[in-house]
């Protein structure tokens, strides 16, 4: 007689079915952004939908509730911690499912499909009017969304931390304003500073040059066709189609001849985070804790690799040749020969340090202030009652006290961001806690290497891939274990705070104003 199936493995079957629904709706994302055409937009949105509505079943039956709880009936005292923590975020999540009306659920997936299609006709008339009702749509369901979920709340949330949960577990207005002060008050004085620092005019690349650098670049830091897929799209994404099917996305930006480079690099490093993941086993993939920590970790490993990495002197000495070559020069400095004026001048080029409109291309020293700008009129529209119409107004006076510059264009301004057009509000902060987590997991880093410039040492002797053994031992296996904030904690013995990042700002500026 076959010996019956202990609740954990009924359970475990029943969240792989959930897995292999959600990988579809990933997959269908993915070919929504990369070449499906304009016009299947309202059927991808009935697909999606459809897909989203049978999830949502799945997370919220009955069924599945009592599956949960015979698991949970199980629990005893020489349980391991693992399995306590994945039950405690499966009933977490139950819990919120569960206060969601179904129909509601399809309606978000229906526009978020439409609003992705509207927003990239407006970007590309650069008209704000077009996507406005969109937007306006977006925000009401969102809104209903939130009180909805209010009653899963263990403790009062406003509307818009309610809606910032999935993305950053236990985050609250209070705290990212806490976090952001210093930013705010030390970042216009950098950018001051380093506007006196000359940095010389940017060569054409051609379209060809830069796809073949990302290529390069990519199979220098371990990619494998064999379970990765990059493509284009209108704006650089990565996501994790299965436990062994990995995609990212980049874009070539006219008059931008390094965004496609440093796109890669950043896409990369989020893909790393996701094959780095405790999910080599078929035991653990569609388990929480197989899962990312928070889309602030996420971010910050991603913008280890783009920025430590990416915009290192180190990495730009040892890729200014290859360069060089690309455009039919030899690299010397001297006679024309050289586009960049010597590998330092390939630096600074990587490191313009200067405001400008588009978050993807800013530099560090400007990104998180177009964070904060975003954080605040995401307030404004969801708990402020901001009229929709209002945004690019508000968006361009923003732009303008912060960063002393304005957008001539919506697509340059408010239409440039995909987020809002997904009904993402509550994940733009992520961004800057990434570079606040991956300057202190830097330092930590650091420590544990050698010492200060141990990952410069690393990048110069072209051994990249000690960096990325260090996060796969101390960052990737830790999961949903923790949030954000405690994983920065245990790894690096310190709260997290802005100072490790204004430290490795102030350094690098002061570096870019030396001379060569």
């Amino acid at each position: 007689m076959a010996q019956s199936r202990s609740p954990l493995d009924q359970l475990q079957e029943h969240l792989r079915h959930s897995q292999l629904l959600g990988s579809i709706s990933s997959a269908l994302y993915y070919d929504q952004n990369t070449v499906m055409p304009a016009a299947g937009a309202e059927w991808r949105g009935d697909q999606l939908a459809l897909l989203a509505s049978q999830l949502h079943e799945r997370q919220s039956s009955h069924a599945y509730a009592d599956l949960v709880e015979a698991a949970e009936a199980e629990l005893q005292a020489s349980t391991p911690a693992a399995v306590r923590r994945n039950l405690q975020l499966l009933r977490l999540e139950l819990n919120r499912q569960r206060c969601l009306d179904p129909q509601l659920v399809a309606l978000i997936a229906q526009a978020q499909s439409r609003g992705n299609a509207i927003w990239q006709e407006a970007r590309r008339r650069s008209d704000f009017s077009i996507f406005a009702p969109a937007l306006e749509r977006l925000i009401g369901l969102r809104r209903e969304q939130a009180t909805q979920l209010a009653a899963a709340e263990a403790q009062q949330r406003s509307p818009w931390e309610i809606l910032a949960q999935p993305f950053e577990p236990d985050v609250s207005k209070e705290r990212l304003q806490q976090l952001f002060a210093p930013l705010q008050a030390e970042l216009p004085v950098l950018l001051q500073q380093a506007a006196a620092t000359q940095v010389s005019p940017l060569p054409e690349l051609p379209e060809a040059l830069q796809e073949n650098l990302c290529t390069e670049l990519l199979n220098s830091w371990g990619y494998d066709p064999a379970y990765c897929q990059r493509s284009r799209s209108a704006h650089p994404f990565s996501c994790t189609v299965g436990p062994k099917d990995f995609r990212i996305t980049t874009r070539v930006v006219p008059d931008q001849p390094l965004s496609a480079f440093l796109a890669t690099a950043h896409e990369w490093g989020h893909s790393l985070y996701e094959q780095g993941l405790p999910r080599t086993s078929n035991h653990y993939f569609p388990w929480p804790l197989g899962e990312a920590t928070s889309m602030g970790v996420h971010e910050s490993q991603s913008l280890f690799w783009e920025c430590r990495v990416g915009r290192s002197r180190a990495f730009a000495e040892r890729w200014h040749p290859r360069f060089c070559t690309g455009l039919g020069r030899d690299g010397r400095s001297g006679g024309g020969s050289d586009p960049w004026g010597g590998a330092f001048g390939f630096w600074r080029g990587l490191n313009p340090l200067r405001p400008g409109l588009i978050r993807v291309e800013a530099d560090e020293l400007s990104y998180c202030l177009h964070i904060v700008l975003r954080f605040e009129l995401e307030l404004a529209l969801l708990e402020q009652d901001m009229p929709v119409a209002e945004l690019p107004q508000q968006w361009n006076q923003r732009m303008q006290e912060l960063l002393g510059i304005q957008p001539q264009t919506d697509a340059e301004g408010c239409l440039q961001d995909i987020h809002w057009a997904e009904g993402l509000f509550g994940y733009f902060p992520s961004y800057a806690m990434g570079h606040l987590i991956s300057a202190q997991l830097a330092e930590t880093m650091e420590q544990e290497l050698g010492g200060p410039g141990a990952i410069e040492a690393a990048i110069a002797a072209g051994q990249e891939s000690s960096l990325r053994d260090w996060l796969a031992s101390r960052v990737y296996p830790l999961g949903r274990s923790v949030n954000a904030e405690e994983l920065v904690e245990q790894v690096s013995g310190q709260s997290l705070s802005a100072a490790a990042f204004l430290r490795y700002l102030r350094n690098k500026l002061k570096r870019l104003r030396s001379d060569p």
